[in-house]
């Protein structure tokens, strides 16, 4: 024993049974960018001071990413392939996965339906599981049993009118909208439109123009805050935008609503109604159109993914993609068919995969229905995330065709953006909120368990 370890450097004698092969982590990733060739981007991840054991016993000299998955592992770390040999490093994220893990799910989905029968199986317990995990149900039996419903002056616009409202959901807790409305008569199709996570939210310029123009044409449009966004901001606070609660809080606030629409108007045809949202408003879009039969036409926009399930609570806080197994939002859409669907998606975003991946699974379950041509893709392979006006021409064109709307009055250059002052029910900073107004996040715990 003595004659060995004089033949080993200082630095391996101090080896024993018990020891774990540990280095720093940060010393890892510089020796798997030299040995492969390749190099990294970090986000959000801090390497200081973080040791791995048995560092080298990670590392597969055929691998580099075999390599990562056993070193990023150890930390909950996670990479993205961006180019030839391009990686960029982050903190695993439970709704974010990537084009080719959704490709696996899709291959695995497929396989449990070969046919009509055994996909509605699956359809109906999805739907029932989607609504159990999400609590709706719950929810919904707590909401104010005589809702206090507050209306502005109608504006009157060139073609359209626009409306201020304030609908209380559970007792003392508000949800502030508009309704755009055509200034014809008869009977209008409804587009419920949840808000995304756009700068400037439901007040923005794009928004407004989407609103008024589908107004114009034959609409009746309404938009609404996001929990915790714009007037929701002055109850309960910005934070509580990024809470599991914001996820079922937003669907129910959709739901109430089409509800109020439905019974308080008498110009809307029951048999047109659709719901089109963008980005996180489009993850709303597919939660809705699981959860209520009423609507007739779907249009999410820049959002369908297979391997994204949302980055923000309000879209995956509740574990609805657990529901039957595991499941994704293109299969949650799926369960709209044969209804007619429009999926938007661009080149710059999560949405890339579509005309790949999910455009042709979703017309696989429209094709048990012999539908295949009420599901339809407009890729913008240039674009990035936003809801420009080649999105907004997509949705235009799609309810003109599903709903019969005008399209002689498709012209946003007639549309007049508001201020948002105008479009507020609480004037600024919620100074006119109602007296029995909640006004904090915590006010709402005695509605969930």
């Amino acid at each position: 024993m003595l004659v060995f370890s004089a033949a080993l450097p200082v630095s391996a004698q101090r080896l024993v049974y018990e020891n774990q092969f540990a280095r720093p982590l940060s010393e890892v990733l510089d020796e798997i960018q030299e040995r492969f060739n390749v190099r990294f981007k970090y986000a959000g991840i801090d390497t200081a001071g973080k040791m791995l054991p048995y560092a080298d016993y990670r590392i597969r000299p055929y691998s580099v990413e075999e390599s990562l998955r056993n070193v990023l592992a150890y930390f909950d770390y996670k990479y993205i392939k961006q180019g030839e040999r391009l990686y960029k490093l982050g903190v695993y994220e439970y709704p974010r996965r990537t084009p080719a893990d959704g490709e696996k799910l899709l291959a695995y989905l497929n396989g449990l339906y070969p046919d009509k029968a055994s996909w509605e199986a699956r359809r109906d317990t999805l739907r029932k599981e989607a609504r159990g995990r999400l609590g709706i149900d719950a929810l919904m039996a707590k909401r104010a049993s005589d809702p206090d419903v507050r209306l502005s002056k109608e504006r009157k616009y060139d073609g359209y009118s626009v409306q201020n409202f304030a609908i209380e959901t559970l007792p003392g807790l508000y949800v502030c909208g508009s309704v755009y409305a055509p200034r014809s008569k008869g009977k209008h199709a409804l587009i419920v439109c949840p808000n995304g996570h756009f700068a400037e939210g439901r007040y923005r310029e794009d928004q407004q123009q989407r609103m008024a123009t589908l107004a114009r044409m034959g609409a009746v449009c309404v938009d609404y805050d996001l929990f915790g966004w714009g007037e929701s901001e002055w109850q309960v606070g910005l934070p509580a935008h990024r809470s599991s609660a914001a996820h079922v809080i937003q669907i129910m606030n959709g739901l109430t609503i089409l509800d109020y629409l439905l019974a308080s108007r008498k110009d809307i045809d029951e048999t047109r109604i659709g719901v089109n949202g963008g980005s996180g408003g489009g993850s709303q879009t597919v939660l809705l159109s699981v959860l209520d039969d009423r609507f007739t036409a779907s249009a999410p926009t820049v959002s369908l993914a297979s391997h994204f399930d949302g980055g923000c609570p309000c879209e995956s806080g509740m574990p609805v993609h657990l529901a039957c197994g595991g499941t994704c939002n293109a299969e949650l859409a799926a369960t709209f068919a044969p209804r007619p669907m429009l999926v938007v998606s661009d080149g710059g975003d999560w949405t890339a995969s579509v005309p790949a991946l999910e455009y042709p699974y979703l017309r696989r379950i429209y094709g048990f229905y012999g539908a295949e041509s009420k599901v339809e893709n407009v890729h913008l392979p240039d674009e990035r995330h936003d809801f420009g006006i080649n999105k907004r021409m997509a949705v235009y064109d799609f309810f003109a065709r599903v709903f019969s709307l005008d399209r002689n009055m498709l012209d946003e250059n007639k549309v007049t953006i508001e201020p948002k002052a105008a479009m507020c029910m609480f004037g600024e900073d919620g100074k006119d909120l109602p007296d029995g107004a909640i006004r904090s996040f915590d006010a709402l715990e005695i509605y969930f368990e």
